[in-house]
């Protein structure tokens, strides 16, 4: 059976949800976002430039993303969850008052820290205060809600930008960035947290209740290595969220070669923000889904990919937000999936050994991207980023003790530690 939940949600449960979705808006309501391409070109950054600093923004998050998980699980994921906003809108602040290609540099290098920071800590505190709550067959749904939150930031920041820089500049805009960062960080205060008991793991070492750093990061990598089932989930992954999450990158490019103005391009692209948003309101029924309706799922989203990137049309954008929705709902429930296999206390180091791979996927994908665009174009580039997705559906209808798996995906949650059935 999925995770599911008729019940009327405990009050602690909806002041975790409504905190949680206050965080991610804001932590995407960076008025940055939209502008900051514009600001390196100001400054003179050539395209080389430019691409530099997306590779050091991602090989932070490689670098830091499975020890800061580990820290998680030793110290405070709430702690982290604080700081993670808090380093970014450094960066963003160093942009605004010294902009050159160092000052750039390193505030990618304080962004992808805080993002390392944040990811694995929050989908652990947030599965782990579920569970503890008697609630974990709400996670899929609360953080669907919680990324639509953080899309709906990301649109605020979007139509907030322009008038923003038209009356103070780049100043402007990146004040207004740190503020959010500050605000977020704020909210994360509000977090509940109730650190598990390290005794409860069967691959957890016997020193005590609570786990140091270097334990913690034995233990989840452990894990990890160990549960095939975990393993499996954890690959899960990057498999289906590092190809799309590139390509989002390249959705302006792909819009100016149909042909429409400029000023066209980020209506285009708002279909995709509303895929996106929609994507992550399916949650609840997408747990539903067996793991073959998974794989169709994902089938579909890669054919739409294609499709709408072929037809070399606006009108091709629609198809394009349609796997966008697809592939939202599907990096919801393969992160759910992932929890629900979890039963030790390294949740953090499991969920941030994923997002590590994540970060390694998208960086050869934008190498890949940069091949395949010289060669044949943006919708070439994009067809040919969807071939990866029909790999990942024959790998979930591979035979499973010898007969096609029907479980549902994410499998259900039992007891309190956070196991699968």
């Amino acid at each position: 059976m999925p995770i599911t939940s008729t019940r009327v949600p405990d009050p602690r449960v909806r002041r975790l949800a409504a905190t949680l979705y206050a965080y991610a808006f804001l932590t995407d309501c960076v008025l940055l976002y939209p502008v900051y391409a514009l600001l390196f070109s100001d400054t003179g950054l050539s395209i080389g430039q430019i691409s530099a600093l997306f590779v050091l923004w991602s090989a932070t998050g490689i670098v830091l993303e499975v020890p800061s998980g580990a820290w998680a699980d030793a110290v405070s994921r709430r702690l982290l969850v604080c700081l993670g906003p808090v380093l970014a809108g450094a960066g963003f602040a160093l942009w605004v008052l010294t902009p050159s290609w160092w000052a750039f540099a390193v505030g990618f290098v304080l962004w992808g820290a805080g993002g390392a920071l944040t990811s694995g800590a929050l989908e652990a505190l947030v599965f782990t205060e579920l569970d503890r709550l008697g609630a974990a067959g709400r996670y899929a749904r609360t953080m669907g809600r919680a990324k639509t939150a953080g899309v709906l930031g990301a649109l605020a920041s979007i139509a907030l930008a322009g008038p923003v820089l038209a009356l103070g500049g780049y100043p402007a805009v990146g004040a207004a960035s740190v503020l959010a960062g500050l605000l977020a960080a704020a909210v994360a205060t509000r977090l509940p947290e109730h650190r598990p008991a390290a005794a409860a793991s069967p691959v957890a070492p016997d020193d005590g209740d609570e786990l140091g750093w270097l334990a913690s990061l034995r233990a989840g990598l452990a894990e990890a290595r160990a549960d095939r089932r975990v393993r499996a989930a954890l690959l899960l992954v990057p498999a289906v969220s590092a190809v799309w999450g590139a390509l989002d990158e390249y959705t302006p490019l792909l819009a100016r070669d149909t042909g429409v103005a400029g000023s066209t391009v980020p209506l285009l692209l708002l279909l995709l923000w509303v895929g996106v948003t929609a994507g992550g309101l399916l949650a609840p029924a997408g747990e539903r889904l067996t793991t073959r309706g998974y794989a169709a799922l994902v089938a579909v989203a890669a054919g739409a990919l294609a499709a709408g990137a072929l037809v070399r049309h606006p009108a091709g954008f629609a198809l394009i937000g349609v796997a966008f929705c697809a592939f939202q709902l599907a990096t919801v429930l393969a992160d759910a999936r992932l929890q629900a296999r979890i039963a030790g206390p390294g949740r953090a180091t499991v969920t941030s050994v994923a997002g590590m791979a994540t970060d390694v996927a998208v960086i050869a994908v934008y190498g890949g991207y940069a091949l395949l665009a010289a060669a044949g174009g943006n919708a070439f580039a994009f067809a040919v980023a969807a071939v990866p997705y029909l790999v990942v559906v024959l790998w979930l209808l591979r035979p499973a003790d010898g007969r096609r798996s029907r479980r549902a995906l994410p499998e259900p949650v039992t007891g309190r530690g956070g196991g699968s059935a």
